[in-house]
């Protein structure tokens, strides 16, 4: 009830007042919880990140982390190639990539103890491990929460979403709502591809949007609900300077680039979205998530791999996909002046067992699997740890979830000892357990 005696509440109000009709969902209008942060300060090399999550779990042996001498149920169907830096190897379905692996790390020796897609996703995104007595934040809602940043273009952007880990991921965590990221929730490889919030539905001219923005003030105004230190909706106003933005369209429109450099990426869903993290991070957004699905190859895992579903004749699987658009996205960054600024990281929540199954594919392995990263400061040309002959276990230098997420803070210029607090006041380290890499923070 408010204190008029009456059950309409804001969000009612701008039911009624037509909000969701601009193309403005319900979903889109969180409210601020009081979480606050005490921040430490750490020396920045890099302004922002894209994460390329690979939904499900990469195969390690089909990638970054080749065993060509190990016996053919483990090394499986595929070959490997040098690669631009000598004595690094990789896979043979990632030759771009080598080509640039003057600007790429490989840590070998990742170790995780959660080898379920939602224990293990929370653990990479968050570097934490789950528990039911608290959501963590995912890395880009901590960037955006700590961040000062007030443009047209959201601070943390997922593309085409942050649906991942069996769709039960909360990425706020136990921070405010609005830091959750900003769903394009459109696949940039569509032809009708539409970023939400970007556009009013047709029909809606800008004088209504005004209109229902000058409501929304005016109801903060009066509202006594509304903490003072808070009197706007957040959400709200963000989904109104994107849409009456001109640097906010001209960052997601993809049209804009030639069609030689979209092919350049690959017409497959990750290759677009990497583009279009390229072009967010050049808009200044700190954070981008390229959330890529599909990598649960339980089964058939030379198709999927290789060739994708379709069997195609092209190589349009998982892996070339990976490769056209990282390999893309790396150039693009360093001839453009960014990757020294643009930290990127490419990982899963785990590896794939160390032999072939039945059906000729490989199950969840978290003991160990590597990640790539680049760019944002960190050399370039190193593998960090190793996994043993069979790609079974660390062989040494394990790394964990929560030494990776305590690094991707540092490079980003957030000292991991920072405390957040949970609405109830509850203080929370940003990284409890993790130990920054040194040789990447050095």
């Amino acid at each position: 009830m408010t204190p008029h005696g009456t059950s309409l509440g804001r969000r009612d109000f701008l039911r009624v007042g037509g909000i969701p009709a601009l193309g403005l969902g319900m979903h889109a209008l969180p409210t601020r919880s009081a979480a606050g942060a005490e921040l430490a300060k750490a020396p920045a090399k890099a302004k922002s990140c894209i994460l390329i999550w690979l939904d499900g779990g990469p195969s390690h042996l089909e990638s970054f982390d080749p065993k060509p001498n190990s016996p053919r149920e483990v090394r499986g169907p595929f070959g490997v190639i040098g690669t631009s830096v000598p004595g690094i190897h990789v896979s043979e379905l990632l030759p771009r990539t080598a080509a640039t692996m003057q600007h790429s790390t490989i840590i070998r020796s990742m170790t995780s103890p959660l080898g379920e897609h939602n224990f293990g996703t929370h653990y990479l995104l968050t570097g934490y491990k789950p528990t039911p007595a608290l959501n963590y934040p995912a890395m880009g809602s901590v960037i955006s929460h700590l961040g000062s940043r007030e443009t047209s273009i959201p601070s943390h952007v997922a593309v085409p979403d942050l649906r991942v880990g069996g769709g039960k991921f909360l990425a706020q965590g136990y921070l405010p709502a609005n830091v959750a990221p900003f769903e394009v929730s459109g696949d940039p490889a569509n032809k009708d591809f539409r970023v939400r919030d970007l556009d009013p539905f047709p029909g809606i001219v800008d004088e209504r949007i005004d209109r229902r923005a000058a409501y929304l003030r005016a109801l903060n105004r009066i509202d006594e609900n509304v903490q003072s230190s808070s009197p706007d909706d957040p959400a709200f106003e963000q989904a109104y300077r994107l849409m009456t933005s001109t640097s906010g369209k001209r960052a997601f429109d993809l049209l804009a680039e030639s069609s030689e450099t979209r092919g350049r990426y690959g017409a497959k869903s990750i290759g677009q979205c990497c583009l279009l993290a390229r072009r967010l991070v050049e808009a200044g957004v700190p954070f981008v998530t390229v959330n890529n699905r599909g990598w649960d190859t339980h089964n058939d895992l030379v198709t999927r791999l290789k060739e994708g579903f379709t069997g195609a004749k092209q190589p349009v699987g998982l892996i070339p996909s990976l490769d056209m658009a990282y390999s893309s996205l790396i150039t693009d960054l360093h001839d453009r002046g960014l990757l020294g600024e643009t930290l990127v990281v490419v990982m899963g929540e785990f590896g794939r067992t160390p032999k072939l199954n039945t059906l000729g594919g490989r199950d969840h392995w978290p003991r160990v699997f590597s990640v790539m990263m680049a760019g944002g400061g960190i050399g370039g040309g190193q593998v960090i740890g190793s996994s043993d002959d069979m790609g079974e276990s660390p062989h040494d230098r394990p790394v964990t979830p929560a030494d990776l997420a305590a690094t991707i803070y540092q490079l980003l210029g957030i000292d991991p000892t920072t405390i957040l607090n949970t609405a109830d006041g509850r203080p929370v380290k940003v990284s409890l357990h993790g130990t920054p890499i040194s040789e990447l923070v050095g």
